[in-house]
């Protein structure tokens, strides 16, 4: 059952409203908090991927296109709590308290409600609030696999989305981030990633010196982009050969630090033309991840 709310100051909506996503993030501290995944395809992803929701909000008369694309979302419409894979209760929209029933509740309101509360014209029609999990260890995610993306201090929501979308669509196989970088379960960054990072194994490490270390010993060729007099082309046949490779991006002002550039056994570049000196860190992954495959990929 959906339940109407006519305005966007009522209770049911703080999640939504009422919380900036820094104060979700910490909601339940030393646990995980919370975050809004937007859209189906999204909510449909992070569902599959086994994230477990709190409520959702929708647009009124808000209908899924194509069930089959969602079916996880579709059935959880309609069957409530019957969907989640482990019984559990669940927290109420307000956060904080424990839920007596395992279905999360769904609200519905109009469109120009729900505009207020999203801050846009909410072209998804949907909004989940869902609770976040304990991350990975490095070391679990590089265990058995060759090419990672690592981010260093890239702070633009956007651009961490967009990378890992790319490092996704592109065949890398896990996304690592140091502290400094923006939450890739900001809302704006699982919008651009368009769902993608509950499709690629990824965690945060706090420590980018702790990050290398640990790269280095899983056996990784680690490569930073940057633009320097002794970089190699990204297109140099000994990064596509490297049993194990990481790519280092970094900062969208200031790329990587020189102790990283340093450290890397390789530095890489893009040949530009036109006197275009560099591309947007999100752009040069892109060119980058793919260049970078794996040989026969």
């Amino acid at each position: 059952m959906r339940i109407k709310v006519q305005s966007p100051d009522q209770p049911e909506f703080a999640l939504y409203n009422g919380r900036s996503e820094t104060r979700l993030y910490h909601m339940f501290e030393p646990e995980p908090g919370l975050f809004i995944a937007e859209s189906a395809k999204v909510a449909e992803r992070a569902l599959g991927a086994g994230y477990r929701p709190v409520s959702l909000l929708l647009e009124s008369g808000f209908m899924l296109r194509d069930e089959e694309d969602c079916p996880l979302l579709a059935k959880l419409l309609k069957e409530g709590g019957s969907v989640l894979k482990e019984p559990a209760a669940e927290l109420s929209a307000g956060g904080g308290q424990e839920a007596s029933a395992e279905a999360p509740p769904v609200y519905e309101a109009d469109p120009d409600v729900l505009s207020q509360i999203a801050g846009c014209h909410l072209t998804g029609g949907l909004l989940c609030a869902m609770r976040r999990r304990k991350l990975p260890s490095a070391d679990d995610i590089l265990s058995g696999i060759s090419r990672a993306a690592v981010l260093e201090n890239v702070v633009n929501p956007t651009n961490v989305g967009a990378i890992v979308r790319s490092a996704a669509a592109m065949g890398m196989d896990a996304v690592l981030l140091t502290g400094g970088c923006a939450d890739p379960l900001y809302r704006r960054a699982i919008r651009v990633s368009m769902g993608c990072i509950f499709e690629i194994p990824w965690t945060v490490v706090p420590s980018p010196d702790e990050l290398f270390a640990c790269l280095k010993a899983h056996g990784f060729v680690t490569a930073a982009m940057a633009l320097e007099k002794e970089s190699v082309r990204i297109d140099d046949p000994r990064l596509k050969k490297a049993e194990r490779l990481a790519l280092f991006l970094g900062n969208e002002g200031d790329g990587l630090p020189p102790e990283r550039i340093r450290a890397c056994d390789y530095t890489v570049m893009i040949p530009m033309h036109h006197g275009v000196d560099s591309l947007n860190v999100a752009a040069a992954s892109a060119v980058a991840f793919w260049e970078c495959r794996r040989e026969g990929s």
